[in-house]
C-alpha cells in the first residue's frame, strides 16, 4: 500500500474513535458505537467488550457486535481463563491467528466458528476496567496497526466503564439506602419522633442509619448505627446489619442481649468491618429507656427545666471487635421525664478535623433543648452545616409528651 494511502487511512481510524460527538452518548451507546466502528475500521465479524466487576472478580460481557447473545446470556469469565481472562492477566495485547478449542472457554465463540482473535486490555490508572476484543470468521494476522487501534479503542472505553461501573454502584446503593432508611417515622402513643440523614460523601450513600419500631410487648425501639466507609459494600453491610438487629430485638427483652446477638452475627457473617450502633428500648409508658451502645457516642438527654448532658450509659466496644463471650454487654436505664428529649446522633454531627471529639460533644449538649424533635433536628443540623463535616450525619430525635 502506498505511503500516502496508508497515512490518509491511519487518519481516518484516528478520526473514527476520537471524534467528538462520541462524548455526548451516554455510556451504552458510546460502547455500542465504539465497537460499530471498530468492526467498519478492522474488517472484523465480531466486537466485545467485558468489564470487570468488583464485586465478583469476574470479567463481563456488557456490550458485543456480531456477539449479542454474549450479552443476553450474561457471559463472565474469571481473571486468567479463556482468552479474555488471558488478556486481563497479562495485561497486554494477545492476538491468536488459528483459534483452538483449548483458547477460549466461551462456547458462543466457538458456535461461531471464530477463527482468529486480537483482544487488549481496557486500563485506567493502572487498573483494569475490562478488555476489548475482535474476531474474524475467516484466517486472520492482526497487524502492529490493528493493535494500537484497538488500543485506542480501549482508551476510549475506558472512560466509559469507569462511569458505568461508578453509576451502577451508586444506583444500587441508593436504591438499598432509600428501602432501608425510614421513608416516614411511624406515629407513636406518648412520643414525637423526627430525624435526618445526610451524606457528607460525594457519592451520596454511607453507612449511617437509624431505626424506630414498636415491639409486641408495646416498648418502642430506637437505634442508630454507623458501618465505616461509603458506598454500594457499606450500605450493603448496613442493611444486613439493620434487619438483623430487628430479628434480635423480637426475641431480646434486653438491648445488650440483642447487640450481643448482633455481635456474634458481624463478627462471622461481617468480619472487617468497623460497626458501631446504638440500641434503645423506651417503656409502654414512656418513662424511661433502656439503653446499650456498641461503641456509639451517648446519647444527649435534654430535661424539660433545660438542662442538658450526655445520658450515663456504659460504651462497650464496637460490633466484631472483641472475640465473642470475651466481655459482657451492658444496659443502662434513662429516666425519660415528661416533656424530656433524647437525641441520637451519629459521629460525623461532632467530629471536626483538628479537633478533639469532647469540644463537639460539648457544642452538641449546649445546643440541645427540650424542644420540638423537628426543631432540635433542624438547630443540630444547621450547626453542622456550618462546618461543613466530611462525614455521613445521622439523627434521631425521641420526645416524651409533656
Amino acid at each position: 500500500m502506498p505511503r500516502r494511502i496508508k497515512d490518509d487511512e491511519r487518519l481516518r481510524r484516528l478520526e473514527a474513535v476520537t471524534d467528538a460527538t462520541l462524548s455526548r452518548l451516554d455510556v451504552s451507546d458510546l460502547l455500542d458505537e465504539l465497537l460499530d466502528r471498530v468492526r467498519d475500521l478492522l474488517h472484523v465479524d465480531t466486537a466485545a467488550i467485558l468489564l470487570m466487576d468488583d464485586h465478583s472478580g469476574y470479567l463481563v460481557a456488557t456490550a458485543a457486535k456480531g456477539l449479542e447473545e454474549e450479552v443476553r446470556a450474561g457471559f463472565r469469565v474469571a481473571v486468567g481463563r479463556g482468552f479474555a481472562g488471558r488478556i486481563a492477566a497479562v495485561r497486554t495485547a494477545v492476538r491468536l491467528v488459528d483459534v483452538r478449542p483449548g483458547d477460549v472457554v466461551n462456547p458462543i465463540l466457538t458456535a461461531k466458528g471464530i477463527r482468529s482473535l486480537l483482544g487488549v486490555p481496557i486500563l485506567a490508572g493502572g487498573d483494569l476496567v475490562g478488555v476489548l476484543h475482535v474476531g474474524s470468521l475467516s484466517r486472520r494476522e492482526f497487524g502492529d496497526d490493528d493493535v494500537r487501534l484497538l488500543e485506542l479503542v480501549a482508551d476510549r472505553a475506558a472512560a466509559a466503564g469507569r462511569i458505568r461501573s461508578a453509576k451502577l454502584d451508586q444506583s444500587a446503593a441508593l436504591a438499598l439506602q432509600r428501602s432501608l432508611l425510614p421513608a416516614r417515622l411511624p406515629s407513636v402513643p406518648g412520643v414525637d419522633l423526627a430525624a435526618r440523614y445526610v451524606p457528607g460523601h460525594a457519592t451520596g450513600i454511607g453507612g449511617d442509619w437509624y431505626d424506630v419500631f414498636v415491639l409486641p410487648s408495646g416498648w418502642l425501639g430506637v437505634v442508630i448505627g454507623d458501618v465505616s466507609g461509603h458506598g454500594l459494600a457499606s450500605a450493603v453491610v448496613m442493611g444486613r446489619i439493620r434487619s438483623a438487629l430487628r430479628a434480635y430485638a423480637l426475641i431480646c427483652d434486653d438491648p445488650a442481649r440483642a447487640l450481643t446477638l448482633l455481635d456474634r452475627k458481624v463478627q462471622h457473617f461481617e468480619a472487617g468491618s468497623l460497626t458501631t450502633a446504638l440500641y434503645a428500648m423506651i417503656s409502654p409508658g414512656r418513662d424511661r429507656a433502656v439503653i446499650s451502645t456498641a461503641g456509639h457516642l451517648r446519647p444527649v438527654l435534654a430535661e424539660p427545666d433545660g438542662a442538658a448532658g450526655l445520658a450515663e450509659v456504659p460504651v462497650d466496644p464496637p460490633l466484631g471487635v472483641l472475640p465473642h463471650g470475651s466481655r459482657q454487654r451492658r444496659s443502662a436505664t434513662v429516666a425519660l421525664a415528661p416533656g424530656a428529649l433524647l437525641l441520637c446522633y451519629t459521629d460525623g454531627l461532632v467530629e471536626r478535623r483538628g479537633e478533639v471529639i469532647d469540644i463537639g460533644l460539648d457544642r452538641l449538649v449546649a445546643t440541645v433543648r427540650a424542644d420540638t424533635p423537628e426543631g432540635v433536628c433542624a438547630t443540630v443540623m444547621s450547626d453542622a452545616a456550618d462546618a461543613l463535616p466530611s462525614d455521613d450525619v445521622a439523627v434521631l430525635a425521641v420526645r416524651r409528651h409533656g
